[in-house]
């Protein structure tokens, strides 16, 4: 059961691992810094709690860290009740979902643990936009892919504004980091992965012709822009393009990943 502990003072250390928030070179979250999980609101909060990330602490005002209490029954840690001025001058900003939770990251998963136990990825190329990646795991979440493989130039999906954006789901989708880039493709095809590059050049195949339903399935996606690099795309056993109408050329690698996504599917 979590205890409640009463915070009146802004300048209180037992709710450093909150403060600065808004602060790049404070904020305890960053790449290289504590590297902190942080979900924000009822919804996300209760996702880490149910995820594998070890839970430090609770923050926010009392309306919402009782919305929690039955969530948050079976954990002996403290939750830090404070009224809505103070939690504003803790973290650098007003947060209107008014809670906050903390947790230590969990053991990285390797990718020949995640590979040998799925028959449905995404792989992800240079995706530096940390919403665009947190709408993908919420589409992955959605659409029942088995986990994410980070190649180079992705962002840390555990940044607050992907863990936000993917409503906690990045929190449950399993991932792994690919470090050989794009060699380590390899364990893909190794484990009797067919993989499907997706890019609108006009000789790839059509996503209605690709089969992507059948047996396992790698789909690789790029950042918004410049997509996947062409080394990537020769790398792949197939490049598949998403028909669209004339005059339109892409959609948000998010959108595109989700139709995909459904694709592999089957339904």
């Amino acid at each position: 059961m979590v205890h409640i502990v009463e915070v009146d003072d802004v300048d209180d250390p037992r709710v450093d691992d909150f403060r600065d928030l808004s602060r790049a070179d404070r904020r305890p979250d960053r790449p290289g810094g504590r590297g902190l999980v942080i979900a924000e609101g009822v919804v996300v909060v209760e996702r880490l709690l149910a995820s594998p990330y070890p839970v430090r602490a609770l923050f926010g005002v009392r309306r919402r860290i009782e919305e929690l209490a039955e969530a948050a029954a079976a954990l002996d840690v403290p939750a830090y009740v404070t009224d809505a001025d103070v939690m504003a001058r803790v973290v650098g900003f007003h947060l209107n979902r008014g809670v906050l939770a903390v947790a230590d990251r969990a053991p990285v998963v390797e990718p020949a643990e995640l590979i040998a136990r799925s028959r449905r990825l995404v792989v992800l190329e240079a995706i530096g936009d940390h919403e665009n990646l947190g709408a993908l795991f919420r589409n992955a979440a959605a659409l029942s892919v088995d986990g994410v493989l980070l190649g180079a130039g992705c962002s840390d999906p555990l940044y607050r504004r992907s863990v936000r954006v993917s409503m906690g789901h990045v929190l449950r989708v399993p991932f792994a980091h690919l470090g050989a880039w794009p060699e380590d493709l390899k364990l893909l095809r190794d484990n009797g992965f067919r993989i499907a590059a997706l890019t609108p050049r006009a000789d790839a195949k059509s996503l209605r012709e690709a089969a992507l339903d059948s047996g396992p399935v790698a789909v690789l996606l790029g950042s918004e822009g410049p997509g996947l690099t062409d080394e990537v795309i020769a790398a792949a056993d197939l490049a598949v393009r998403i028909p669209m109408a004339s005059g339109v050329d892409s959609l948000n690698v998010a959108t595109a990943g989700a139709i995909a996504f459904h694709a592999m599917s089957g339904t």
